[in-house]
């Protein structure tokens, strides 16, 4: 089953122009390397905060609609999962998928969750795997959130900590930025704040107090990612996406000629993530961010 909740026209437009395009898009193309990384660090957080059996249970983000998934097998039969994304182009392929694959219990929505007027909650739960940190505005957004949970249900998020403790991106950063910066002017449309917006404890709790959030605790959670086969490809992988990517996608044909570049030093500075099978892994740190919807006085 799948529904549009909201209107066209939102402050998340031009974010939501770019995750449905060009990033869907690159996203797929490094789909096997993203799912299984980006799985660990979401079932590290389902593990610490299963969702009750037969819960019905929100996911934030939800991409290609695999968390969605493993939701609705963890709430059982007689709960629901429902998965949200504003990309039109992502729940398409996660509705597909959930039914190829058999997961009734599983169903999605378009929706940007910023400007969404109706979620379709009450929820018993809301769950979120890097699914919240491009919003334009995380407060209104995650107000949002709140008003469709039940009283007393937990919100989990999975956010990247300081880009500093996530070498698979910013490694890549800091070799681009250094020969190329962000381009002032540009046609392309941005994915948002970045993934880092969420990185510091104090403003994510600042956020979901304002959002009307209570009961917030972090627990950090520190596994490598796989980025690559071979150099090649994981440079590919940062050159596509990230901060990294992002700067190469902006500056579009404009800076073409630098790639070749560019490429090389990338092919330099991750070698150092080469291990003995040859596989390419390095250093990633996230936040599982707990917090909890005021119960009915």
């Amino acid at each position: 089953m799948s529904d549009t909740v909201g209107t066209p026209a939102t402050l998340n437009a031009e974010i939501i122009q770019a995750w449905d395009g060009p990033l869907y898009d690159r996203f797929v193309r490094f789909r096997h390397l993203l799912v299984a990384g980006l799985k660990e660090h979401g079932d590290a957080a389902l593990a610490l905060y299963p969702p009750p059996a037969g819960a019905r249970v929100l996911d934030i983000g939800c991409g290609f609609g695999d968390t969605t998934q493993d939701i609705a097998r963890l709430v059982g039969p007689q709960g629901e999962a429902v998965g949200v994304d504003a990309a039109p182009r992502f729940i398409e392929t996660a509705q597909q998928e959930t039914e190829q694959l058999g997961v009734p219990n599983a169903r999605f929505m378009v929706a940007d969750v910023q400007a969404a007027e109706d979620l379709g909650g009450p929820y018993d739960a809301a769950f979120s795997r890097m699914g919240t940190m491009f919003f334009a505005n995380p407060v209104v957004a995650l107000r949002r959130v709140r008003e469709s949970l039940a009283p007393g249900a937990r919100l989990v998020m999975v956010v990247w900590r300081r880009r500093e403790d996530n070498a698979w991106l910013y490694t890549a950063q800091t070799i681009t930025e250094a020969l190329l910066q962000r381009p002032d002017d540009y046609d392309e449309p941005t994915c948002g704040p970045g993934p880092f917006s969420m990185s510091g404890a104090d403003t994510v709790s600042d956020v979901l107090l304002h959002a009307g959030f209570g009961e917030i605790t972090f627990r950090r959670c520190d596994l490598p990612l796989l980025i690559g086969a071979d150099a090649d490809e994981a440079v590919d992988l940062t050159m596509a996406l990230g901060p990294a990517g992002e700067i190469l996608r902006l500056w579009g044909d404009r800076m073409a000629h630098r790639h070749g570049e560019i490429r090389q030093a990338l092919l330099d500075g991750l070698a150092q993530y080469t291990c003995e099978d040859g596989l390419l892994r390095a250093p990633a740190s996230t936040w599982i961010v707990s917090a909890v919807a005021p119960a009915v006085s």
